[in-house]
């Protein structure tokens, strides 16, 4: 599938787009309010750590529309310096910034489908799909 849309993430500014973007996309496909929450809640977060630790990255939003369900994908791509250990950053209250740790943890619980790909050196992708119940 090609990404229906995408917010290039450079500044803190950026985060707030891809966070409206992906809250708009969502109430369009017909989610709940709550589940429109979730998502952007999840954009947030992804765009808010390509900001931080790549400086600069990319999320796309996919519409998934087939006969058994619609849904809506996330890929969070950057070139950045990557993640060493991600079952470390995976765990519930882990931080290099500062904040709360929900991170990655919290995206993953918010979403239907997570997954997380990183090489050290490379950078990250991360692809996280919410399903309309």
């Amino acid at each position: 599938m090609k990404p229906q849309a995408c917010v290039n993430i450079h500044k803190e500014w950026d985060i707030v787009g891809a966070r409206q973007l992906g809250r708009e996309m969502a109430k369009d496909l017909g989610f709940g309010t709550v589940d429109q929450a979730r998502i952007a809640t999840a954009v947030s977060e992804l765009a808010r750590n390509i900001y931080l630790y790549a400086e600069q990255g990319q999320i796309c939003f996919e519409i998934i529309d087939t006969i058994e369900r619609r849904g809506l994908c996330m890929i969070a791509v950057d070139s950045g310096p990557g993640i060493a250990d991600i079952s470390q950053v995976m765990q519930d209250g882990f931080t290099t910034s500062g904040g709360l740790g929900a991170g990655l943890p919290g995206v993953k619980r918010l979403m239907d489908e997570f997954d997380i790909r990183s090489e050290v050196g490379e950078g990250t992708k991360i692809k996280a799909t919410k399903w309309i119940r």
